[in-house]
């Protein structure tokens, strides 16, 4: 692997060992990540929204570990999804957007997990590729031995693919697709093999389409079937808790819950702005995580963490080593969970860049896949297949860092904006060959809500923020550019 201009690799933060487990140790815990579809950080009951009802998710909220400053590593959903298999910022694997591919050259959490002896199983919307037989970017190719799957968003009565043929289901989406991880957990507790089950909902994305059952709680309100999909998700999560009860896994399953980007209303977004930014209200996350054995009781933090941590986190408490880990932007999260002494401080890095989604109609493609296997015809999309995902022609100049980027350093957040988003010409810089450049600078503890910019008081620390954002994203053209395979 080349080395890279920033250390930004956190490898040496983590002290792994060989996977091997001593006949001394505890089973190897179970591991259960859920992710729903645009869920703001206030789209909770805990988490203080009036009207919706998610009583499943309050009472893991009041048992488990509650993050209470939880992030999102992008404010749109297939890039944080490619953030949780790799620990790594999306642009990195060039998963820049909604409907781009994360390339298949990446190193997986479940393909961890899977050579460490864990059955691996993904549920639900995938949009990191294809779900195509064959493909290199389907979740077969990122490790996962069993899968139903969308491309995208689904809604109810779905049509998914099962390991690459379409099959039609019936059902509320969110309980479709927990039915389907249970049906995988009993298989692998049957065999008493420990399991990684990823769960990614694909509610309450539009167009929301409640079940009456959830739909009922909300007459007269507004938005009557995103509230019911809310529920529909947390009806989900209860049933997963009954059957993890029932079998007698609840206390070895480590159960993580968050959202893969902020909410849609700004109301309860939790911050400035909503999905789509990365301001506040774009990236900030509900986030629970319930695992009995180990946490001995329920507790709130403050620590900010972020989905690219969930990764290197897995592999520290599972004891896995990394061995040819490309460069980690995430961090272990084991001091928090253990309720030790936390880090004294931590930096992410968010990074917009001005690329277009390209459009993934999840139920029309699943429909033409489906009727070539009545036909009994092959399916030659190569489109869909994207057999091609893994090639890298374009390189990215790290010397145009295009977009919209910020820096967190606890409580200071600054922010780089290419091509100012209002006129301010007095606080525009010229930098030679390109675009001008605006900054921001937040205090969140005083300002949560990004209002008040304070970058003109504060030109000492906006200078030390700039060079670390700039060294950062440097290093992430360089992934980019997949310097990072050389390995």
């Amino acid at each position: 692997m080349k080395p890279l201009s920033v250390a930004v690799c956190l490898i040496g933060l983590l002290t792994l060992a060989p996977a091997a487990a001593r006949a001394d140790q505890p089973p190897r815990p179970n591991i259960i990540l859920c992710m729903a579809d645009d869920l703001g950080w206030g789209d909770t009951g805990y988490n203080g929204h009036p009207v919706v009802q998610t009583p499943h998710l309050d009472s893991m909220a009041a048992t488990g570990l509650r993050f209470d400053r939880f992030y999102a590593a992008a404010p749109v959903c297939t890039p944080t999804r490619a953030s949780v298999l790799t620990g790594r910022h999306p642009n990195r694997s060039t998963a820049f957007s909604w409907g781009w591919a994360m390339r298949p050259q990446e190193v997986t959490l479940a393909q961890r997990l899977r050579d460490a002896g864990y059955a691996t199983g993904h549920f639900g919307k995938w949009h990191l590729g294809s779900v195509i037989e064959g493909s290199p970017v389907n979740p077969g190719a990122a490790g996962f031995q069993h899968w139903l799957s969308a491309y995208n968003f689904f809604d109810n009565d779905p049509l998914l693919s099962r390991e690459g043929r379409a099959e039609q289901l019936k059902g509320e989406s969110s309980i479709v697709t927990m039915d389907a991880a249970i049906d995988f957990i009993r298989a692998q507790h049957a065999a008493d093999k420990p399991f990684l089950a990823v769960v990614w909902f694909g509610s309450p994305h539009v167009p929301h389409r409640a079940a009456d059952q959830d739909k009922r709680l909300y007459e007269g309100e507004k938005h009557a079937d995103w509230l019911g999909e809310i529920t529909g998700i947390d009806r989900a999560m209860g049933k997963l808790q009954d059957v993890l009860k029932e079998a007698q896994l609840t206390d070895n399953t480590l159960l993580w819950f968050t959202s893969d980007n902020g909410g849609l209303y700004r109301e309860s977004s939790g911050g400035r702005m909503r999905k789509g930014s990365i301001y506040e209200g774009g990236l900030r996350v509900p986030a629970i995580l319930q695992w009995p054995d180990r946490l001995a009781a329920a507790r709130t933090t403050d620590f900010p963490a972020n989905t690219s941590d969930i990764y290197p986190t897995l592999m520290d408490l599972l004891d896995i080593s990394l061995t040819d880990q490309p460069p980690l932007d995430g961090i272990s999260l084991r001091p928090v969970i253990d309720g030790g002494d936390e880090p004294s401080s931590r930096t992410m890095g968010f990074w917009t860049y001005p690329v277009r989604g390209k459009s993934t109609p999840s139920d029309a493609w699943m429909q033409d896949l489906l009727a070539a296997q009545k036909a009994g015809k092959p399916y030659l999309n190569a489109d869909r297949v994207m057999a091609d995902a893994g090639e890298i022609v374009e390189q990215y100049d790290p010397q145009n860092l295009k977009g919209h980027a910020a820096w967190n350093d606890w409580p200071w957040k600054l922010h780089r904006i290419e091509g100012p988003v209002k006129p301010q010409p007095q606080k525009q810089q010229k930098e030679q060959g390109k675009k001008a450049v605006e900054w921001e600078l937040y205090n969140l503890e005083s300002d949560p809500m990004e209002t008040t910019d304070v970058a003109e008081e504060h030109p000492e620390r906006v200078r030390a923020m700039r060079r670390a954002l700039e060294a950062w994203q440097t290093s992430v053209v360089h992934s980019m550019n997949g310097q990072d395979y050389d390995r």
